[in-house]
Order: C-alpha cells, then structure tokens, then sequence
C-alpha cells in the first residue's frame, strides 16, 4: 500500500484508485462543499491482499486476475463458492503496517467510531448496470487497529456475496474488472440525517433523527419535505414514522428510553446503538426550520452548479456549540467534474496520460508528430508506427481491441482508447485531455481559474503506463511463456523479464524504420538491396544478441496492402490483402531477401533465430516457401526450425499434411483466425460484441489445433490477443496442452501468475483424483 488517498487531494487520473462514490465527494470539497472529511484505501489495496492468499487451493489466490468458472444458476454451488470466498478473506491477515498507515490517518479525526464505505469503479461501457449500491452495505468499527483491520475484510468480503457474483455475472463482468476502494470517514452522533432528490419534477427532502442508518436499513419511515424549485418554499410536508434511531456508542450523549447493540453491519468492536425515541420525539419533524433551510440551500446550490438531476445524502453533526451540516454522498451525472466533458469509447491499452491533443483527419501518415502528444486520428496503420515512438497517448475513431491501433499501443506502452465515435470533430489540437485506456474514456477539461490546473499542459505531465519491471520472485511454470516483439529499442526493457525467448517477431513492424519510406520492391527494383540488406541484418542481430540463447520465431513480413497505405507499390486494395506466403510466390524477391539476412545472422553464430511463415492458406505455398529456406541455406544449422501461423481456417483440415511437408511447428494467431471464422472485420470495434476470441467456434478450433499438433508431435504456441484480453481463458489452454504463450511485454506478468495458477491447479485436481478410493 503506497499512500492513503484524501478526498482534498484525489486528481482526475485517481479515479481507478479510489472508486466513484470518493471520486465524486472529492470533486466537490475541492469547490468548497462542506463534505466529511475522508481518506481512501485505493482498489489496488484489494488486489495486493488477494495476490497475498498464495495457497494452492485458493479460490481468492485466482481472482485479481482471473475469473471464476462457476454456474451461477446452480444455486447451490454459487452459495457454497461464495461462502468459501468470503471465508478465506475473513480468516486471512491484513499485513500490519497497511492497517498502521490506516489507524495513525484515522486518530486525527478523534473520533471513536469509523464508517468503512465501498467506492467501486466498473467498466463504463456495460450495458444494462443498474444501482449497484445495494450488493454492499458500509462497515462501522471503532477506531483501532485490530478494528480497522477486521472491517476492512468484512467490506472486501461483500464483493463475493451470492448475489454480488450473480449480478456481474449477470451483466458480464468480471470480477478483475471491478476496482473496489474503501472510503474511511469518522462517524459522530447526528441531530438529523437524510436524502435531498432533486429531478426536472422538483425536489425532495427525507429525513430521519439521528444516523442516517435507520433510513437506509428500512427501519423507519422518514419526513418528506417538496420543495418548489423556483423558490425553495416547502409547499407540503409529511410526518413519518420515526420509532428508533441510529447514534455512536456513547450513552452520555444519547437521550433515549432504551439503549440496544445496533444490529447493523459492524465488526466484534461496535461503536454504533439503536435508540428508541422518546413518545415526543416521534411525533416531531426531524428537521427544524433552521436546519431545514441549510439544506435547501445547499441543495439549491448544488443544482445551479451540477445540473437538475442529483441526489445528496447529507447529515447536521451534533457539534458544540453549533451543529454543521455535512454531505456524506453525491450522486450526479457527469457534471460533478466541473469544466470536463467525457467521450466514451473502447480502453485498448492500459494507462492514463494528460496531454495537448494533437488531431490528424485524414488517412495518411504524417512525416512528423510532435513529442507528448495525444494523438487523435481516424485509425492507425502499422507505417504509422516510426512517428508513434513519442506520442503520450493514441486515440482513434475505428478499431477494436485486436485493431493496429490498439496491437502497437500495447507494445509501445502508451495508453488507448480505440473506437471513440467522431473524436476527431469533437476535439481541437492544443486542447487538454485526460485519456483512461482503463476505462475506455477521454476527458477534456479547461482551466478553473479559481482554483488553477490540476497538472500544467506540459509533456512532462505525461504520465503513462510505466516500462514492465519485474524484481521479485515468480512460481516456476512448466508452459513456456513468451513475448510479442517488433522495435529494437523496447530490447532492453524487455530482454530480463521472465520469458523462455520470444515468440513473434514482427519483421513488417521491425523493418519500418530502415525503409525510409520506400516499399522493400523500391529498393530491390532500384538495385539497392545491398544496403537494406545490411540494415536488414543490423536490425535481427539486435534480438539475436539480446535473447541469446533462447528462441526468437521471426514471422516473415506479412503486410496488407490497406495496412501500409504510405508504402503501397501498386498492389490492389483490399479488405485481406495479397498478403503472406501467397505474396512470395507472386513475387519472391522480397522474401529471398528476407531470407538472405537470416541466413547472415546464422552465419554472425547466433542459432536462436527461426523462421515463421504468415497466413499460409494452402501446402503448395509452404512446400515452395520450404524450398526457398533451403536455397538460403538455413536448414544447414540442425538447430533451426520452419513453422507456420495457424491462423487461417483451412489449417484446421490440413495441419497433417503441413506437419508431413515438413512443418515444425505453430503458433496460433488469434486476430486473425477469429475474424475469419466468425466473418468479422478485427479493424471495426463497433463489432466489437461479435468479434470474440471466447466464440465456441474460435475456442474450438484452438482445441482441435493444440490436439492436432500434440498428435503430430509438434509444438503448439499461441500469439494473438485473446490470453491477454482473456486471461481467464488460460486455464483451458494449459489444459488442452499449448506449449507456449506470447504476450505484449506489459502482459508478462499477469500471464506468468495466471499460468502458474491454472498449472497448480492442474496439479492439485491430478493429486486429488489419485487419493480418491
């Protein structure tokens, strides 16, 4: 746990950390709202204590980034998973300096009681999400450590009630999707307690005696005040039936005819009582004109600045000599961000950045893209990539996860957001954004003069995700875990974490800042091969000497010709392209080229190199691709292999008849594969629902591939998208059998947990079986 978040100083890019509920509350007492003071304990928090739970038979131990494989129908089953859940959670220890930071934060406050609020963040783009304030209820403990430490998994705990994973389930979320934080704020006896609605039909006030517990448990009903808008007049007003109330374990301060234990959700240290109200008191209004007018007042107040629809949950404390009236919960739409307007659209690599945006409307490339940017275009084509080596952020028009756009993003580690519907027309260059690549947003905000920027419009307020680092200890893992590589200049970054070498080179991405700008037939026509040879070479020596001794499988180049538009030689446009090995017989040059510089980089003594053929559609093309390898002279070295791509659907029916051409293995490419088997443009992320890796056609045919392979005596990797946008579809892969797994860098280590998971529970149901009578 690296810090406590206080709602006086939560930014804009904090709001993953500490949830909606304190995002919100902060946007206002930064604007001067009496709100009660708080800190958050942010959702990473969560994350960490569950990555703790490291035994093997843990169903937490799997969630932060996994999910669970359960039937929610089965009723039964839900209810026994989920108690397990909770248990484990219940049983295990916070570490004792997080619940330190936590107790010597609260003691400020002098208060003997604590309210522990959920303030959770879910991805925007769900449709059909409801109020999800009822799956979780706010914990009170009093404030000491062994307290504030039971609450916290009592709160935590809730995320894996029955109902709770019935209900994401429900809308299809996930539970690693979920950023759940913990708002901490003192709790005093209160005067009066209640809810101000306000609507285009006007507004509403309730209100109770005492906490406002008693109103949101049901126990009583509160006074209704309607106010008229225009002018604040309470045009009528209900009494309710007020029996009880809510206030902190202190019966000096408490007048009432019965003291009992408050039956509300608390730790084994209760600092909270139920009241019955004297026969008097219930007959009474809860809010006196006086107090009655302060939150009119502050409810008019914050409607001129928020808008006509919110609700404020608020409380007048019980302080000497003057009460005070606080706001304990706001719920607005977007305007509680004052001076910010919100665009939705597909989060495609993680990360946010602050940045001047910096729009491009057409199509073609630009020769020079300032440094720190945020970029904002229609779409992005992999020769784009040289002028994106600096940018802070991407954001495009079209594309979906598997699109270049989001591919190039996630390697070059920048934060994204893809299929954002007219950007382009919506934003200005120079203006200032936010972009979430989190949560699929992109905010631009403008100065509040009043109270100055929140970060200066500089590149050095780029803030995106960092470089992958790794330094400290991982499981070992039987399956081979690999990564997907195109620029020399992330090798250094990359080269020490815990991978067995890497499993995609992407040469077409590789090779595009030594083209100059020119089509490889350029060069060969204008008899200048010698030279980008040579460059050629230079760059495979690069992850040659950077991954020695381990494997590299250079996928030779593999372009479309509406991918590369800036380098097209003539070719016709197409939606696919006389793209891959159908390329090489049409015109060989180009890959004997290719072929030449693997077979310098064998003779400069590196034998880690292997080749790997793109979109081969059928075995004619790879017998004569084979051949061409072997003129090069590259079978000559024993260690080097030929594998192809299995990404096209015909390798389903002839993976036997490549393995006997002489096929040395595969590697799944799931991009492509889905979107042929399923008729899906990749590019389109308005298809997005439609094209999924998870289909049970594309999941099948990954199947019979691994079987197929296995059968055949080959290995089988996979090097598309779909284990790191679902890494919860590991588990079958490592059942079915894959050899290996290639990730972007950044997805290294959260593919290496999974892995170790779904491999220790492969072990753990092994060893079951055999105790079995």
């Amino acid at each position: 746990m690296d810090k406590l978040y206080w709602l006086e100083h939560i930014k804009i890019q904090d709001r993953p950390k500490v949830g909606d509920k304190a995002f919100y509350l902060s946007r206002i007492i930064q604007r001067g709202y009496p709100v009660v003071p708080g800190f958050v304990v942010s959702a990473e928090v969560l994350r960490q204590f569950l990555e703790a739970l490291h035994s093997s038979e843990s169903l937490v131990a799997d969630l932060p980034h996994s999910s669970l494989h359960l039937d929610v129908a089965n009723w039964r089953q839900l209810q026994q998973v989920a108690r397990q859940l909770r248990q484990e959670i219940i049983s295990a220890s916070v570490p004792q300096h997080w619940v330190n930071t936590i107790f010597k934060a609260a003691r400020k406050w002098q208060s003997n009681c604590l309210i522990l609020r959920p303030t959770l963040t879910v991805p925007t783009a769900t449709q059909g999400m409801g109020n999800v304030s009822g799956l979780m209820e706010a914990v009170f403990c009093t404030c000491d450590e062994q307290a504030i430490a039971q609450g916290l998994k009592l709160l935590w705990s809730q995320l894996f009630r029955a109902r709770s994973l019935l209900y994401w389930h429900s809308i299809d979320i996930n539970l690693q999707q979920i950023n759940l934080a913990v708002l901490v704020q003192p709790v005093e006896n209160a005067i009066a307690s209640g809810v101000f609605n306000a609507n285009t039909l006007g507004w509403e006030i309730e209100a109770t005696w005492g906490l406002e517990v008693a109103m949101s448990k049901g126990e009583v009903l509160p006074d209704v005040y309607y106010i008229q808008q225009e002018t604040g007049v309470v045009i009528e007003r209900q009494l309710g039936n007020k029996i009880l109330a809510y206030g902190v374990n202190n019966t000096t301060t408490i007048e009432s005819e019965q003291v009992a234990p408050a039956s509300v959700l608390t730790t084994d240290h209760d600092c909270l009582l139920a009241y019955l109200l004297k026969e008097q008191q219930q007959k009474e209004y809860a809010l006196p004109e006086e107090y009655l007018q302060q939150v009119i007042t502050l409810g008019n107040r914050l409607v001129s600045e928020l808008g006509t629809k919110l609700t404020m949950k608020w409380t007048i404390s019980q302080e000497t000599p003057d009460p005070k009236l606080y706001i304990t919960q706001i719920s607005s739409p977007q305007a509680v961000i004052p001076n910010l307007h919100l665009i939705k659209g597909i989060g495609a690599a993680r990360g946010r950045v602050i940045g001047n945006a910096h729009v491009i409307n057409s199509q073609q490339k630009p020769e020079k893209i300032p440094q720190g940017v945020i970029l904002i275009a229609p779409s992005v084509t992999p020769d784009w990539l040289p002028v994106l080596q600096e940018v802070g952020g991407i954001v495009t028009e079209q594309g979906g996860l598997t699109s270049h756009a989001a591919i190039l993003a996630r390697e070059l580690a920048i934060p994204s957001v893809v299929n954002a519907t007219d950007a382009t027309n919506l934003f200005l260059t120079g203006e200032r954004l936010l972009i979430d690549g989190d949560r699929g947003e992109i905010y631009r905000f403008t100065e509040n003069k009043e109270q100055g920027t929140e970060n200066p419009v500089t590149p050095a307020s780029i803030t995106s995700h960092p470089s992958p680092v790794i330094s400290y200890s991982l499981p070992v893992i039987a399956t081979q875990l690999l990564v997907n590589l195109s620029q020399s200049s992330l090798v250094e970054q990359v080269q020490n974490l815990p991978v067995d070498g890497v499993g995609l080179l992407r040469s077409e991405l590789m090779v595009l800042k030594i083209l100059k700008g020119q089509h490889p037939q350029s060069w060969v026509a204008n008899e200048k091969q010698t030279e980008l040879l040579q460059l050629w070479v230079e760059e495979i020596l690069r992850f040659a000497r950077a991954f020695s001794p381990r494997p590299i499988l250079y996928r030779s180049l593999d372009w479309r010709s509406p991918d590369l538009p800036s380098l097209n030689h003539g070719t016709p446009q197409s939606v696919l392209g006389e793209r891959g090995t159908l390329s090489y017989l049409r015109n060989p040059a180009v890959f004997e080229l290719e072929l030449k510089a693997l077979a310098a980089v064998q003779q400069a003594g590196y034998s880690n190199i292997h080749l790997m053929l793109p979109f081969v559609r059928r075995v004619e093309e790879f017998v004569f691709c084979r051949r061409k390898v072997e003129e090069a002279g590259l079978t000559q070295l024993s260690q080097f292999q030929l594998w192809i791509m299995a990404e096209v659907p015909s390798v389903l029916f002839l993976l036997p008849e490549y393995i006997k051409a002489g096929v040395a293995g595969i590697s799944i490419g799931t991009n492509d594969l889905t979107q042929l088997l399923l008729g899906v443009d990749r590019e389109q992320g308005q298809l997005g629902t439609i094209f999924d890796e998870r289909h049970p056609a594309v999941m099948g045919a990954i199947a019979q591939l691994i079987t197929m392979a296995k059968d055949g005596g080959i290995p089988c990797s996979i090097c598309g998208q779909a284990p790191v946008l679902y890494p919860e579809i590991i588990d079958q892969l490592v059942q079915w059998g894959i050899t290996s797994i290639s990730v972007e860098p950044e997805a290294v280590e959260r593919t290496y947990r999974a892995i170790a998971r779904a491999e220790q529970r492969l072990i753990l149901a092994a060893a079951r079986h055999q105790l079995k009578p």
